[in-house]
């Protein structure tokens, strides 16, 4: 019975993570001005790599999407 608990906690866990991953992603592709980007590379200069990491991961693969899209 444990067992089972303790995954229906991992899963639901796992479900809020995306689900606030997504919403992060939604929030950071509003970003799109060269002057947009450039006021968020300045607010996310004042905190180190580490809190930073996961929303460079996104800008990075919101930028390689456009970059895709524009291409076609």
């Amino acid at each position: 019975m444990q067992f089972i608990r303790s995954a229906r906690t991992a899963i639901s866990h796992r479900l809020a993570e995306r689900r606030a991953h997504r919403r992060l992603s939604d929030e950071l592709a509003a970003f799109r001005t060269a002057a947009e980007r450039t006021e968020l590379d300045l607010m996310l200069g004042r905190h180190s790599a580490e809190e930073t990491r996961e929303i460079h991961a996104i800008l990075t693969r919101l930028d390689a999407d456009r970059r895709h899209a524009d291409a076609r």
